[in-house]
């Protein structure tokens, strides 16, 4: 019989953004909730300075061997950028590790199925390293951000890491620096719905981001007190003159969904929680969603008035858009939803709101 070894096994949750969708690369705050759909990876170090990474949900491996700095041979090589990212923070990794990585996280559709995989290999590497270190969710988020957003120059924001490693509803305000708020509403089920459109995230991502960053440099230039985090939107018409009806329309709608973000932050602390005006404030932002960022699809629009149809409080597209999910708020009706949903073409998850990373030692032979 062979000896017992030490495994370590990490779970973290994917997530959805409830409120303030777009808004975090622009240091907008954000309402998110950890989700009750995980990534687990489980495994122990090895005799030797070689990686085996096995990942049967996907039918693929990775290995690698061990050397500082180790070299990127593909597109968002994750599981190396985080390692590089822990050396620079000082871990030592002397040996190698096994392990397999599981979960049920739609991939590619707006559900942070990569930031809850970085997260958990950021969170499984700390333990793993020399150093032994457990580190808080906060930090974890931190070096998570660095090594999917930073390490690869991508325009997205640091929503997901910190969503999917602290767990729970969460309010993140960016500006002047990050601030975490958790939020003890609870909201009950939630049916998320896969359109199973592959989400074009780079490209939206780039294409809202950039063009509000502009709206935003040429207002400064002229109006050096413009900043999007006290501009009212009674006062946007200031502003008019100075943009074409694009951009007026598009600061328009970033405003408008700042604005619903703050509503929501104080409906989600109160006792008992108002379904209705959740839902009211959901649709709201789908709408703008919609019709100014232009990031909704039709099968999705056909999935969102579905689920409304069958008695949903309030229903968005989640994520960067031009695919991936929705979800509907549904706690109550949520198997009706839920097939309504599925009658026009969603694959659908019921979700409840989830607590953030964490880890468990377990005993393998």
């Amino acid at each position: 019989m062979k000896n017992k070894t030490h495994k370590l096994r990490v779970s973290t949750p994917g997530r959805i953004c409830l409120f303030g969708e777009h808004q975090d690369y622009l240091n907008l705050p954000v309402i998110a909730c950890a989700i009750s759909l995980r990534i687990s990876i489980e495994g122990n170090k090895r005799y030797d300075t070689h990686v085996a990474i096995d990942l049967p949900d996907i039918h693929n491996k990775e290995t690698f061997s061990l050397n500082n700095p180790l070299v990127y041979h593909k597109e968002r090589d994750y599981f190396k950028s985080s390692v590089n990212v822990l050396s620079r923070r000082g871990f030592i990794f002397s040996k190698g590790i096994d392990c397999v990585v599981k979960g049920n996280i739609p991939i590619n559709s707006g559900t942070s199925s990569s930031s809850a995989l970085i997260v958990s290999w950021i969170n499984f590497l700390s333990q793993m390293s020399d150093q032994q270190k457990v580190l808080n969710p906060e930090k974890i988020a931190e070096y998570a951000y660095e090594a999917e957003v930073l390490e690869f120059a991508e325009p997205g924001g640091m929503m997901d890491q910190y969503t999917t490693a602290v767990g729970g509803i969460i309010k993140i305000d960016f500006h002047p620096n990050i601030k975490i708020e958790r939020l003890d509403a609870k909201p009950g089920n939630f049916v998320l719905g896969d359109s199973q459109e592959p989400k074009d995230t780079q490209s939206i991502l780039s294409r809202v981001k950039e063009q509000v960053q502009k709206v935003v440099i040429e207002l400064k230039n002229k109006y050096p007190e413009f900043s999007l985090h006290t501009v009212r939107e009674k006062d946007l018409k200031k502003y008019s003159d100075s943009l074409n009806d694009e951009q007026f329309v598009l600061l328009t709608g970033t405003i408008r969904n700042r604005e619903i973000t703050r509503k929501a932050q104080k409906l989600l602390t109160t006792h008992p929680l108002d379904h209705q005006e959740v839902g009211k404030l959901l649709n709201e932002h789908q709408a703008v969603l919609r019709d100014i960022l232009k990031i909704s699809t039709p099968k999705i629009d056909r999935m969102i008035d579905a689920s409304l149809n069958a008695g949903a409080y309030g229903a968005k597209i989640n994520g960067s858009g031009g695919g991936g999910c929705m979800f509907a708020y549904a706690p109550e009706n949520t198997d009706t939803i839920k097939e309504a949903i599925e009658k026009v073409g969603g694959k659908t998850y019921i979700i409840q709101v989830d607590k953030g990373t964490y880890s468990e030692s377990v005993e393998g032979f």
